[in-house]
């Protein structure tokens, strides 16, 4: 996960990564609709107007889910609410 600009200049990056788990395929899309955009070979992108969706997504996130992928994805978001021109990068392997 990293915070990048409109030129992809990192101007955060997490340690952890998502812990990919086969309970990710089975939120629901209507309950989790930022989560369920994640895949764990593609790339994922959330601009400002979205962080406050998946903010309230990471709230709500079924138990075996989390992890410390989830407080690092929560200061990146607030790192991309304070900016400007900023969108949260989760990466694909």
């Amino acid at each position: 996960m990293a915070v990048c600009g409109d030129s992809r200049n990192v101007v955060a990056s997490a340690k952890a990564g998502v812990d990919w788990t086969a309970g990710f395929a089975h939120l629901d899309p209507g309950e989790f609709p930022m989560l369920w955009a994640l895949t764990p070979y593609g790339d994922a992108v959330f601009n400002q107007r979205q962080v406050p969706l998946l903010l309230s997504e990471l709230d709500r996130l079924p138990s075996g889910l989390d992890g410390a992928w989830v407080g690092e994805a929560r200061e990146l978001c607030r790192v991309v609410e304070r900016g400007l021109h900023l969108y949260l990068w989760f990466i694909g392997d």
